[in-house]
Formats: structure tokens, sequence, C-alpha cells
């Protein structure tokens, strides 16, 4: 016979008390804060940057895309202070999760992305806001910085990979592409420094160094990009809060497109006499590879609503939906500027219809998160 159990032996337990604003700051563990967030300053930048290289004008566009640009300075500014802090006052932490980490440490191609980008930003929006002046020095200092720490980081995650950490190619994912990357932002950022150098040897050496990192990102990412399917193939994804860590292979794609453009433009006034052979190679090159970026596109999406339907709840990962899916924004946008085909400018808004929301979706959950006590409690 079954037993009944009175309600009163099981007594609910007490609802834990809602902790005020200032309480959740004094639990904030900055021992926990990863390279990986600055995915957050790159997926504001990149909304930002998109909404500048839109083919289309709609009214306030320009406007929002500053208010964009404001928010990754800041975002920069205050995530920079507190990973200064973690780096002096929990060493232990950042030394594992450089050395001994390498789920970790693949993130540290996240921070010259950021500083990248939000230079950027500064030149192309920020310009209208601080002025021409300070806003290319600005973009000037965070480009060199950036672009320095990217090939840094290109080489020093790899030779971690070889050298230190206990990795196998048939677990390989998306992640892995992050270190890669870094010098490919670099490439199509640093053209836009190009028309403010003085004329002659300045922008030559500008421009050939754009090429050289292009080349850099590209091929090292051509190299790995087969071992990370391979690796999908086999081995699946481990978890499910990875899942969109799948659009992590749009950004190569896009920002590689967005290059080529930034490239063909640049040569134009630079080295005249190469200038009509790189257009036409940006634009073959870009329908090419946004064509693939597209297919992996419908992928992603489809493995990420399978993954929400079997509970993926919001982990910071969800900020890869933002920077891969910008940077295929900026590459369409690219293509319709030197095409005139209509086609490319709606699929470029239709895009950024997409970052936006994207951006919606990471930006409440880390927020709430936060707020809640989920994301960097003690």
């Amino acid at each position: 016979m079954a037993t009944l159990i009175s309600p009163r032996t099981h007594p609910r337990p007490r609802p834990r008390p809602r902790l005020r604003p200032s309480d959740r700051a004094r639990r904030l563990d900055l021992a926990q804060l990863g390279p990986n967030w600055y995915a957050a300053v790159m997926g504001t930048a990149i909304v930002g940057n998109g909404a500048a290289a839109l083919p289309v004008r709609l009214p306030g566009l320009i406007g929002f895309g500053e208010v964009m640009w404001a928010l990754g300075l800041a975002g920069l500014l205050v995530l920079g202070s507190a990973r200064l802090v973690h780096l002096t006052r929990h060493r232990d932490a950042a030394r594992a999760q450089l050395l001994d980490n390498p789920a970790t440490a693949v993130f540290y191609g996240c921070p010259p992305m950021a500083l990248i980008s939000v230079g950027l930003g500064t030149l192309t929006l920020g310009s209208r806001v601080i002025g021409t002046g300070p806003a290319v020095a600005l973009d000037a200092v965070l480009w060199t910085v950036g672009t320095g720490y990217a090939l840094l980081v290109a080489v020093g995650i790899p030779y971690l990979m070889i050298t230190r950490h206990t990795v196998s190619p048939l677990e390989a994912n998306p992640t892995w592409l992050l270190p890669v990357v870094a010098p490919l932002v670099a490439s199509a950022a640093g053209p836009a420094l190009i028309p403010h150098l003085p004329a002659g040897t300045a922008r030559q050496a500008l421009l050939y160094t754009c090429c050289a990192l292009f080349g850099i990102g590209l091929l090292a990412t051509l190299a790995l990009l087969p071992v990370v399917l391979t690796g999908l193939v086999h081995s699946k994804l481990p978890a499910l809060a990875l899942t969109p860590s799948l659009f992590l292979v749009l950004g190569p794609l896009g920002q590689s497109t967005t290059a080529v453009h930034q490239l063909a433009d640049a040569a134009r006034p630079v080295t005249p006499t190469i200038a009509p052979v790189a257009l036409a190679l940006a634009e073959l090159y870009g329908v090419a590879v946004l064509g693939v970026a597209m297919l992996w596109l419908a992928l992603a999406v489809a493995a990420n609503l399978r993954a929400r339907r079997a509970g993926m709840s919001f982990a910071m990962t969800w900020w890869a939906f933002t920077f891969p899916v910008g940077t295929c924004v900026t590459g369409a946008a690219a293509l319709a500027r030197h095409t005139g085909f209509p086609g490319f400018t709606g699929l470029a808004t239709a895009l950024f219809v997409l970052l936006l929301a994207s951006w919606a979706l990471a930006a409440g959950g880390t927020a709430a998160g936060l707020a809640g006590g989920r994301l960097l409690a003690r």
C-alpha cells in the first residue's frame, strides 16, 4: 500500500532573498573574468560599423551607429579596467586561463579584435562626435596595438597548443578559429587609415602590411578550418552551450570578403596599376566566399534552433551570434557598393536586421545574467 506523506513532512524551501544591486556588485568574482568577455565589445562595435557600411541610408541610421560605437568604446574601457584587476589580483586564475586551459586560451583572439573594431568605429562614426583629428589618432593607436596583439595571439596560442595544451584535433570546435581571425580583422580595418597618412611610402607601407595581414589570417584559417570541421563531424559539440560557436565560422568568411574590398579601394590611389585587378579579384572572391557563408549560416541557424528546443540556456557564447554576422554585413555591403547589384543591398540589409536581433538577445542575456547573479557570481 502506498504511504501517504503529509505536506508538513517536507516543508517548502525558503525562497532565496533577492540581492540588492550593491550586494550583487560585492558578489562579482573578477577571477572568472576571461578574455571571452571581449566578445561583448566586438559584438557591440560591429553593430555600429555595420550601420556605417550599410548601402542604404535610413533616417537616424548613422546616429544609431554612433550610439553603438559609444557603447562599444565604453565597454572597452570598463572591461579593460576590470581585466587589469583580474590580471593583477588574480594572477593564478589568469595564468590558468592562458597556459593550462585550452578552452579559454583560444579566446585571447577576442581582445585584439575588440580593440580594432572600436578603433574603426572611432574613425567612421566617432569622427562626427570627437572630431576627425582625435578620431584618426585614437584609431591609429587602437589599430596598432590591436594588430600587434593579434599577431602575438596568432603565433602564441598555436604555439601553446603544440607545446603545452592537451588537445585533440578530433575534438576541435569553431573557437579554435578565434586566434587566427584577428589578423583578418586588422587587414580589413587598416585601409581606412591610409588616406590620413602622408602620400608616398607611408601609404604603401600600410597597404602592403594589410595585404600581409590578410594573407596570414586567410592561410591560417584555410589550414585550421578542415581540422575544425573534422572535429565537429567526429566528436560533435560537447555541450549545448557551445552550439552558438558554430557562427564563428562565418567570421573569417565575412571578414576576408570585407578585407579584399577595402584593400581594392585603398589600392586605387596608392598602387593604381594593380587596382583594376584587385577590384576584379575582390568581386569574384567576395561572391564565392559570401555564398559559402550563407550556406553555413543556414546550418548554424538550424543547429541553434535545435539546441534551443533541447533546452539551451543563455551563456556568453551567445555573443557568437553577433560579430560573425556583422562581418557578413560589411562584406555584403562592400559587394553592393562595388557591383551595384541590388541583391547584395538586400542581403546586407537582411543580415543587419539579423545582427540587431542577435545583439539584443546577447546583450539582454548578459545584462540579466549580471543583474541576477548568474554571471561572475562568487
